[in-house]
């Protein structure tokens, strides 16, 4: 009776100590998993993620950037003067014809200026015309001596051929005969002096009105000066349009050269987008776009394209292909999409928050029915609005997080929620 107790006590140590041997076992590969096992993957959003999925097909390649709207034709009027604004007649917004006066500035020394050099230039005149009267009498004297001494000397000559027909009958004196001779050469010779003393007064009278014509000229031209100061103390519209800005107020002193007054055509608007510099390396003249303004899209077409770069953006100039509605102004802001090119065949995805055209980074990504999201590594091709080219690390129907993922930055997975 006393050994099957003794059995029956082995047999429980037994089991117990292979339920204590079993335990420990399975503790040590769950501790060996967990081991080997990545920390925690985070649970993120759906939402928040911004999923897209990786097609294959066309992808039409456009670029956008915001802008304004900006007319063809604008003149900032400013001042030629220092002057005094005494009046602003017509204010932002009111449209104007070319010789509306739009401010009236005041300065007493220029409009005496321009007085003084009026005057100067009347005494130029009288004083320019009565040289020419003496100068045209002085013509006249010697041209009068030149034909006096003309007819002098012919008729010595005419006199010194009959005696030379004389002499040779014996009818004249060989004396006689020499002395007629000897004064018609005096006289010619005279004559020819006299021809030389007129082309000489000629060039002297010429240049001289010229001279004096030259110095009335100037001061014509230093008139000219002064009064279109003094006319520009009234700054006129010079064309038809709307007045942009008016930056000046009642009594403030101008310095020259200040602006006083913008006015622009406003039928000839024109759309000026920036365009991020990463994104306008294909742009060309001619290139298709649209244009939002907010309440309608109109087409149109690149016009220009800047060469610089200014504060990390191209300035590209879009001129319209229809008429604008009757709303548009200059300044107006608007949105701009250029289309580039039709990409035929190619894997593309939404942009990822940062993706670059010709770039290479990492994106979290899930296959279909998938809810755990890894990082891989991702390069990409030409770039759109909205999309970009795959060239490798994505498959089509692969699930790619656009969103930006930078809080996530040391994690290798995502838990898609």
């Amino acid at each position: 009776m006393d050994r099957p107790r003794i059995r029956q006590k082995f047999d429980f140590k037994r089991h117990k100590l292979a339920w204590v041997v079993g335990g420990f076992v399975a503790l040590s590969g769950v501790a060996f998993g967990i081991a080997r096992l990545e920390p925690g993957a985070p649970s993120v959003a759906r939402a928040q993620l911004y999923l897209d999925e990786v097609k294959q097909g066309t992808l039409e390649r456009k670029v956008r950037g915001p802008g304004v709207l900006q007319p063809r034709e604008a003149r900032w009027l400013s001042t030629r003067v220092d002057a005094r604004v005494d009046r602003v007649l017509v204010r932002a917004g009111e449209q104007v014809e070319p010789d509306t006066v739009i401010v009236q500035l005041s300065n007493p020394e220029v409009q005496r200026s321009a007085d003084a050099a009026a005057l100067e230039v009347a005494a130029a005149r009288a004083e320019f015309a009565a040289a020419r009267l003496e100068l045209e009498s002085q013509r006249l004297d010697r041209r009068s001596s030149l034909a006096e001494a003309r007819a002098t000397a012919e008729s010595a000559r005419l006199q010194a051929e009959a005696e030379r027909r004389a002499h040779e009958t014996g009818a004249v004196s060989q004396l006689q005969y020499s002395r007629s001779r000897i004064l018609a050469e005096q006289l010619g010779e005279r004559a020819r002096i006299e021809e030389q003393r007129l082309a000489a007064l000629d060039s002297a009278v010429t240049a001289q009105l010229e001279a004096r014509l030259a110095r009335l000229r100037q001061q014509e031209r230093a008139l000219e000066e002064r009064r279109l100061a003094a006319d520009s103390l009234q700054v006129k519209a010079g064309l038809a349009g709307i007045v942009q800005s008016v930056p000046v107020q009642e009594g403030q002193q101008l310095a020259p050269g200040a602006n006083v007054a913008r006015v622009a055509r406003p039928d000839t608007l024109y759309a000026e987008l920036r365009i991020p510099e990463l994104d306008a390396r294909d742009l060309a003249a001619g290139l298709p776009a649209t244009i939002d303004l907010r309440d309608r899209i109109v087409r149109g077409r690149v016009v220009r394209v800047d060469p610089a770069v200014t504060a990390g953006a191209v300035r590209v100039e879009i001129d319209f292909d229809e008429a604008l509605p009757s709303q548009a102004r200059a300044d107006l802001s608007v949105d701009g999409t250029i289309a580039i090119e039709t990409l035929t065949n190619v894997r593309y995805v939404g942009r990822p928050v940062g993706a670059q055209s010709e770039s290479a980074t990492t994106v979290f990504r899930a296959k279909p029915g998938d809810r755990v999201a890894e990082r891989v590594p991702v390069k990409f091709g030409k770039a759109s609005v909205n999309q970009i080219v795959v060239l490798e690390g994505l498959e089509p129907g692969d699930i790619v997080a656009l969103a930006d993922t930078t809080q996530w930055s040391g994690k290798d997975r995502l838990v898609i929620d």
